[in-house]
């Protein structure tokens, strides 16, 4: 790996913190605004004199599909349906786009891949300001869904600018920006949707403010964000020419000291194959994703809780989820991280089986919170140890499209055994699951050597930090 200089480092830290957390924020602040968002387009589209538009076609699906099971369901989670296959819609398309947009950054360089991406966010989101109708603003999901990719891009921004030792600390400081962005946009974006500003799109406000947010960030990624892919600064040019070089001295003197030069070029040993890293993506976010949308599902039944009451729960988990990534994931090894987060999924899939009380939800949201800022960035880290420079991009768009995949469908399969057979039988057969994913990790995944910190190495991450 091509040396980056501490002061090099910390900018680009600096500019993947500030941009990712603009880029989240704005991400977010249509979350808590959906079912009214919806229910807007629903009463102005599919009423009984509107049956032929799009709206009208898939509410119209949604019931035949409620209709099935044998447990009767509230007219209130019409919208919840609705919102859910949006975010399964969101999510397949990102399943599909992530290994293009990793292979693009492989290939074209790390900035311009971010930029192309900020483009279609733009439009994206400019849709959604502009969407006086339902068809619009499904042609702005699927804009986004195909072109967003801050994600995994500044995970392999990461990577370039990170060493093997310091690489963990800088994963999690990227999943600290999600509890922050969690805890704090859904609740700005509903205040914005509070205010009006254009009667056709009563939601414009909060729209303009997420355009206004990512226009921001696209500006301040051009202006401050130097290109990281290794081939393409000038450390790893210069590296590369003096690696060619000795090569070329090499090959003028015997057969036998030009074959003992050779296997620098290929020095990358594999400890975890990235299937397995990515069955274990693909199987974790199937059944947690799924377990996540349940949660207003059977916060409902046993609580009636509000949307606010809701709200404040998903609030409590990413604040929780923010404290231990700031405080103890980023100092714990990745393999370390993957197995305390599956554990503690583990955990939380049996409270959810068996809770009465509210102490126990939050008992159970606790172990959420610790599952939320752990798994993911421990899989991304332990990915980027079994990918080259050159490919790293590719890999990490390829796990993150299968982890896309398993939330795309694990909504949609968890409420079905939801509502088929109950909440005891669909967590039982979550924590099932998550216990194979559990067996996976810990019997399955090792710890790359370079994964494993020193102290003296920690010493000088805190300071450069």
């Amino acid at each position: 790996m091509a040396a980056v200089d501490p002061s090099t480092r910390k900018r680009v830290l600096k500019v993947i913190f500030v941009s990712l957390l603009l880029d989240l924020i704005s991400f977010t602040f249509i979350l808590p605004l959906f079912p009214k968002l919806l229910e807007f387009y629903r009463n102005s589209e599919a009423g009984p004199e509107s049956q032929s538009t799009l709206l009208a076609r898939i509410l119209s699906g949604l019931n035949a599909y409620k209709s099935a099971f044998a447990k009767p369901i509230d007219s209130r989670y019409d919208i919840v349906l609705l919102g859910g296959a949006l975010g399964s819609l969101f999510s397949l398309l990102q399943a599909i786009a992530s290994p293009v947009i990793g292979r693009l950054s492989d290939k074209y360089g790390r900035r311009t891949a971010l930029l192309a991406s900020m483009a279609g966010n733009i439009v994206s989101v400019l849709l959604w300001v502009l969407a006086v109708d339902f068809r619009t603003f499904l042609a702005s999901r699927v804009v986004g869904g195909l072109s967003e990719g801050n994600v995994q891009l500044a995970t392999a921004i990461a990577t370039d600018i990170s060493d093997e030792h310091s690489r963990g600390r800088t994963m999690a400081l990227i999943g600290a920006c999600f509890s922050v962005a969690f805890t704090f946009g859904p609740a700005l974006g509903a205040y914005l949707s509070s205010v009006a500003s254009v009667a056709a799109n009563p939601f414009a406000t909060a729209a303009g403010v997420s355009l206004f947010l990512i226009v921001s960030e696209t500006v301040y990624l051009y202006l401050a964000l130097p290109e990281t892919l290794p081939s393409m600064t000038a450390a790893g040019k210069k590296q590369t020419e003096q690696q060619n070089g000795t090569t070329n001295k090499t090959k003028t003197k015997t057969a036998t000291a030009t074959a003992t030069a050779k296997p620098k070029a290929a020095a990358l040993v594999r400890t975890n194959s990235h299937a397995l890293l990515n069955l274990v993506h693909f199987a974790f976010l199937l059944f947690f994703s799924g377990m996540e949308f349940s949660l207003p599902f059977m916060t409902y039944e046993l609580f009636q809780y509000s949307s606010s009451d809701n709200g404040r729960l998903l609030g409590y988990v990413g604040l929780v989820a923010s404290l231990l990534q700031g405080g103890l994931t980023r100092r714990l090894p990745p393999l370390l991280t993957v197995r305390v987060g599956v554990a503690a999924c583990l955990a939380a899939f049996a409270l959810l089986g068996r809770i009465g009380t509210v102490r126990a939800l939050y008992a159970a949201a606790t172990c959420l919170a610790a599952t939320s800022a752990t798994v993911v960035s421990g899989l991304n880290t332990l990915s980027s140890f079994e990918a080259g420079e050159d490919e790293r991009g590719g890999k990490l768009g390829i796990l993150r499209s299968y982890g896309q995949l398993g939330r795309g469908l694990g909504p949609v399969l968890f409420t079905s055994v939801y509502w088929w057979a109950g909440r005891e039988v669909a967590y039982g057969m979550g924590a099932l699951g998550i216990l194979g994913v559990t067996l996976l990790v810990f019997a399955g995944l090792k710890a790359p050597p370079a994964s494993v910190r020193q102290k003296g190495v920690v010493a000088e991450e805190k300071k450069e930090l």
